[in-house]
């Protein structure tokens, strides 16, 4: 199979992209914190939080909260938020609870919140939309990447190709949570990752 340089892709497109808006999902402060450093000053960003797969209200307003406070220190970009809705990620992961991490209960995931990120970026006439799930090492970026690509066409907004984790991506945002002092969660998030 071959791979795709989605790094590649993201960075031409990025050249050309001045004065154009980007609506980037982002699951935590942490992840987005890499990923919106390399784009700011190549694109408008807004940062849309819709994460479903959360285990708990709790947690779900902790990261939030951690998103909010990075981008008033960063100016990175601005924010849109979504409620807190468990029963849409319950609904995905209905039947698919025993898979292994990474597997089909994962891609049922990956498709929502893109899904509601490419439908949030319609709505609010964004020229293209992403996702910080890419900077993972845990993250099937590939996988990630045709799906944005599938709904790209599903829902006329083009799609940003990423793999925020290449040039040392993953590491940077290490980094930049320490200089941030951002709370870094050990599990995905959803029920199934925690145990």
């Amino acid at each position: 199979m071959n791979r795709v340089n989605y790094d590649g892709k993201m960075t031409e497109i990025l050249e050309q992209a001045a004065g154009k808006r980007l609506l980037l999902h982002s699951c935590c402060a942490p992840c987005s914190s890499y990923c919106l450093k390399e784009l700011f000053g190549k694109i408008q960003v807004t940062v849309l939080y819709y994460n479903p797969n959360l285990d708990t209200e709790e947690e779900y307003e902790k990261r939030k909260a951690e998103q909010i406070r990075f981008l008033r220190e960063t100016g990175y970009a601005d924010f849109l938020d979504c409620d807190y809705s468990p029963s849409d990620y319950a609904a995905v992961a209905s039947g698919y609870e025993q898979e292994k991490e990474g597997g089909a209960r994962c891609e049922r995931c990956f498709r929502l919140r893109l899904s509601r990120t490419a439908e949030e970026a319609k709505k609010g006439g964004y020229d293209y939309f992403a996702t910080t799930l890419t900077l993972s090492p845990l993250k099937n970026a590939q996988l990630i990447n045709e799906i944005g690509l599938q709904l790209q066409e599903q829902y006329g907004v083009r799609y940003l190709p990423s793999d925020f984790k290449k040039r040392g991506g993953y590491l940077q945002s290490i980094e930049l949570s320490k200089e941030h002092n951002l709370y870094r969660q050990n599990y995905c998030g959803c029920v199934y990752s925690k145990r």
